[in-house]
């Protein structure tokens, strides 16, 4: 009978450690040096004058800003950025030894892959409002327009009132022209006409809201506008037909300059819209360049690695 003795920690063969398939230490490197170097030449894009995508920005861009120079630099950015970030991601990774040529090839396409994965989320953290900027303007613009309608084209004519110069668009124009006095009238009299001199700020301010009114509703009711009609008649000296017919007329062409202001808004609405979906194709092109170089260059750094 055999002598048997229990195994001692000696007689026990010791397996090497496995080998894990990704080296996530050299994708964070490659990562990190990849949105490091992405920021410092989309800082310097902006410096010199060719990208409109700042890492500051915090508006929108337009489509005269977002032009050839700027596509052209933002691909170079990726381009140079994320080939460097592969790069040290397969040069940095640890060596597979007996591991068989193609998944070696196959493992380092991927550490360069992932590098440029977490850099891109980094990078998209850090500038989130940029993107969002790009993708968003074109958005936000229409959705103004159709939410304020006639109304936002009134609340222009009303903010130029306040204080903007623009020449016979203001608001204070069209409703001066109501009382404007004849000067006939104003001597003798109109017959049948009781010439009274009301605060012409407040017949202002009360005819200014009517008007802001009809505008946004897109008609002047009956009543409004005798009553204007009313207060014209006394305030200037014209007879009431003369009068009816001066608040029709500045009614309408403050409707046409209503109709031109919101034709201007969704003509710039459009071109927003086309900017930011010109803006997000080209994004996602240069996204892509990205990460084609760097799993290309993670490819390089991992075989230089093996000849080492």
């Amino acid at each position: 009978m055999a002598l048997t003795h229990s195994p001692t920690f000696d007689d026990i063969a010791v397996a090497p450690a496995s080998e894990h398939a990704v080296s996530w230490p050299a994708v964070f490197a490659g990562a990190a040096g990849a949105a490091a170097l992405s920021l410092i030449l989309l800082i310097l894009g902006t410096g010199l004058g060719l990208a409109s995508v700042s890492p500051w920005v915090q508006q929108g861009i337009g489509a005269a800003t977002f032009g050839v120079s700027t596509i052209l630099w933002i691909s170079f950015t990726q381009l140079v950025a994320s080939g460097m970030g592969g790069y040290l991601a397969g040069r940095l990774r640890t060596r597979w030894a007996g591991t068989q040529a193609d998944e070696v090839y196959f493992r380092d396409t991927a550490h360069g892959f992932l590098a440029w994965a977490v850099a891109t989320l980094a990078t998209a953290t850090l500038l989130t409002s940029v993107i969002g900027a790009i993708v968003g303007t074109g958005v936000n613009a229409g959705a103004t327009v159709a939410a304020g309608g006639a109304g936002a084209t009134v609340a222009q004519v009303a903010d130029k009132a306040d204080g903007e110069k623009d020449g016979e668009a203001d608001l204070d124009y069209f409703v001066g022209t109501l009382f404007r006095t004849d000067a006939a009238a104003s001597t003798a009299g109109a017959p049948g006409v009781l010439m009274v001199n009301p605060s012409p700020a407040a017949i202002a301010a009360d005819a200014s809201g009517i008007f802001l009114t009809a505008l946004k509703n897109g008609a002047l009711p009956p009543e409004d506008a005798s009553y204007l009609g009313q207060q014209v008649a006394l305030r200037t000296g014209v007879s009431a037909q003369d009068a009816q017919k001066r608040v029709t007329d500045t009614f309408g062409r403050m409707q046409i300059k209503a109709r031109e202001a919101e034709t201007a808004a969704r003509e710039a609405a459009d071109k927003a819209r086309k900017a930011s979906a010109y803006g997000a194709l080209w994004l996602f092109v240069s996204l892509l360049i990205g990460a084609f170089f760097a799993s290309l260059a993670a490819t390089f750094g991992g075989r230089q690695r093996d000849r080492a």
